[in-house]
């Protein structure tokens, strides 16, 4: 067992046994200032921890605990661009795309870089907008994909309606056949973003776009491959830069963010940028006890390694926050599925939860019978918004209710003399709540769960910043290409084989 494992165990085994039969709806009875002293704020986002399964005393463990992991250092390490991604031998300067909160050289050299490519971005924005372009296609999948889509789905109520946003990920055909059909070639521009750009994915995809195109005047990149991106046929002046000290999914705040500028404008990008500066100011500066992004951490620890709870839930009242969870299902699990420490030590002790969910009210009728009445209890991340973008006071009514309901049902259940009909309750949960869903609050949000992630990571003694699980399947995918196309190649195993066979014998000639 690491220590960072043996830290986790030795603080929180007490509590989690002392505090093994209670009742959230009991430590709250018990406690008449809980509602109130386990809520915090920051700026227009507030977070309740009050229906957690965890009272005085363990939540100023998880304090402690994350004290003797020295959280407050590993973030000023963050911020310093020290090597915090040490496989890959590199910083994780994301926050450096949108804050300027440390004063060394590699900060302040990150910073003034991303300020220069928002520079080029806005002239490419304003280029866009003075030609007869409507349809903007965003190429790109994981990290190229899921960001820039959630923030322009999410901000639909403040775009300026001159772009179309349009996203093409799957390598699927089906998805380039059915995208492309309600397009006019002539209108349309697209950009492909790709770090390397040498996914597959992405250049398959790019290659039937600027074909449809007819050409590649109206083809925009984003990489840090220049060379490869000329070669494609994208001329240099519409590539903007990637970096290879910020991970794909935490690159939304970059040129990467170009789909996002034309959907919202620049002045949206950059308030999206300064919601996310207030959160790192606030991650970085502010104690553990009254810390937002930490006490989340800290908590999703309490839950997988306290309480042994094995997924989390993650359940926007925001019909504009339905891309949420896909997107966290990427930050969250491919930053934290790890089992080994950097230094290739098994961790010995579980770490990333399965993390998945979907938008209220249209999940309460689907999966939330399994949430109040299943044998697993799942905690959950609620989030809802106070002041709607729309006039209709009703709707909105019934949409907070149903999510102050749904908590409060989860934490305190309801007995019943028929067994079918009781809710046992005592099921965890933490409340955010937004003043409003703007660029502002989206970019705080946002930034909040990146800070959590990188916090459990110091937590666990594990690597966010790396992804080595996703190569070997890519690898395999990449021998086994020739094969697929018919070439007579030999494959190993006796399964695939077979079934590469049956592919044949059923592929229509």
């Amino acid at each position: 067992m690491t220590t960072a494992a043996r830290l986790i165990r030795d603080t929180l085994t007490p509590h989690a046994r002392r505090l093994e039969v209670a009742r959230i709806a009991d430590l709250v009875a018990a406690d008449a200032a809980r509602p109130q002293d386990f809520a915090l704020r920051t700026g227009g986002l507030y977070a309740s921890f009050a229906r957690q399964r965890f009272d005085r005393d363990a939540r100023d463990a998880l304090i402690t605990l994350g004290e003797d992991a020295a959280l407050p250092q590993a973030f000023g390490a963050l911020f310093d661009g020290v090597t915090v991604n040490t496989s890959e031998n590199r910083p994780a300067l994301h926050v450096a795309l949108r804050s300027a909160l440390s004063d060394t050289a590699i900060a302040r050299d990150a910073h003034a870089q991303a300020a220069e490519a928002r520079v080029r971005m806005a002239a490419l924005v304003a280029q866009l907008e003075a030609s007869d372009v409507t349809d903007i296609v965003n190429v790109g999948i994981g990290g190229s994909d899921l960001g820039p889509r959630l923030v322009v789905d999410a901000l639909k109520d403040f775009g300026s309606g001159r772009f179309r946003v349009h996203f093409l990920t799957n390598v699927d055909g089906s998805d380039a056949q059915h995208r492309l059909a309600k397009l006019d070639p002539a209108k349309t521009a697209a950009i492909l973003v790709s770090k390397t750009f040498g996914t597959q994915e992405t250049l398959l995809n790019g290659a039937v776009v600027r074909d449809w195109l007819g050409g590649s005047e109206r083809l925009y990149a984003v990489s840090a491959n220049v060379a490869r991106a000329e070669a494609f046929g994208v001329a240099p002046e519409r590539v903007l830069p990637m970096w290879d000290w910020v991970g794909g999914r935490y690159s939304l705040w970059s040129a990467v963010g170009f789909s996002i500028a034309l959907a919202i404008g620049m002045d949206g990008f950059e308030t999206l940028l300064a919601g996310a500066a207030d959160m790192d100011a606030h991650a970085l500066q502010t104690p553990i006890g009254g810390n937002i992004t930490l006490l989340h951490a800290l908590t999703a620890v309490w839950n997988r390694n306290a309480l042994g709870l094995s997924t989390h839930a993650v359940l926007p009242y925001d019909e504009r926050l339905a891309l949420l969870p896909a997107y966290l299902q990427q930050l969250v699990m491919e930053s934290l599925g790890k089992s080994v420490t950097p230094d290739g030590d098994a961790v010995g002790l579980d770490t990333v939860p399965v993390l998945w969910g979907g938008p209220g009210t249209n999940s309460q009728h689907s999966f939330f019978q399994a949430l109040h009445q299943g044998t697993q209890t799942v905690p959950a991340d609620f989030i809802g918004v106070v002041n709607p973008a729309h006039p209709h006071a009703d709707n909105h009514a019934a949409l907070l209710s149903n999510l102050l309901a749904q908590t409060e049902a989860l934490a305190n259940g309801h007995a019943a003399d028929d067994a079918q009909k009781s809710y046992p309750g005592n099921r965890p949960s933490t409340l955010l709540l937004l003043d409003r869903l703007d660029p502002h609050s989206l970019g705080a949000l946002i930034a909040l769960y990146e800070h959590s992630v990188y916090a459990q990571s110091v937590l666990w003694g594990i690597n966010a910043f790396d992804q080595w699980g996703v190569e070997l399947g890519k690898r395999i995918a990449g021998e086994l290409l020739p094969a697929v196309q018919g070439a007579d190649v030999a494959v190993a195993d006796p399964v695939t084989r077979a079934l590469l066979d049956e592919i044949g014998a059923r592929r229509a000639r």
